[in-house]
């Protein structure tokens, strides 16, 4: 890292740092920067369901294919979006709601498993005019081997993953998962590969 650009993520870091301390937000570490992406890859069961019930939102071609611009207003909204949706949706698996498996849905009725809390996050962000391109749907693995998914936000600072595990809106680098697959940026029914992905179930509440 040459002294320029490490000059610039100490100015970011002491800004971040003063945000948290006056509680306009909790700073998140900064991130290493955009995950890897591979080739297509298959797409979840539980999204291609989704699709079938609502085709019109898995066709989107964004016009804006950069990464959002990071600043101190656009963390807020994820952080803000992030605590709200994880306080109003209860945990609950998709054999309890709906007994079975792999059901990707909005938790309008207050209750969801994660990829629930992701669907409402991205639409809630989405109003908020940030790009599709830059809110990823995500699978990963936890380090107990559980499937999960999270929201990527994109950012021209770094990948960010928006979590219903934790408040937290943390660089995807600092969350302890394996990244698997997520959505592609310029079509939201198509899946790219990160390190590999695999397929798993995601259905995790805790």
């Amino acid at each position: 890292m040459n002294s320029s650009t490490m000059a610039r993520r100490l100015r970011l870091y002491v800004a971040a740092a003063g945000l948290a301390a006056t509680g306009g937000w909790m700073a998140p570490a900064l991130a290493a920067g955009a995950m890897a992406t591979g080739g297509i890859t298959s797409q979840p069961i539980g999204h291609y369901d989704f699709c079938k019930l609502h085709p019109g939102e898995c066709s989107i071609r964004p016009s804006n294919l950069a990464p959002a611009r990071m600043t101190n207003g656009l963390m807020s909204k994820l952080a803000g979006v992030t605590a709200r949706v994880n306080a109003a949706v209860k945990p609950m698996s998709d054999m309890d709601i709906y007994g079975k498996d792999e059901v990707w849905a909005y938790p309008d009725k207050g209750v969801g498993d994660c990829e629930d809390y992701v669907l409402e996050k991205r639409r809630r962000l989405s109003h908020m005019g940030i790009s599709l391109s830059d809110l990823l749907i995500t699978v990963v693995r936890k380090p107990d081997g559980e499937g999960h998914s999270v929201l990527t936000v994109r950012t021209d600072k770094g990948d960010y993953v928006l979590d219903n595990l934790t408040d937290k809106v943390k660089a995807w680098d600092q969350t302890g998962y394996r990244f698997l697959k997520r959505q592609a940026i310029d079509n939201t029914g198509r899946w790219v590969s990160i390190r590999g992905g695999q397929q798993v179930l995601v259905g995790s509440v805790e």
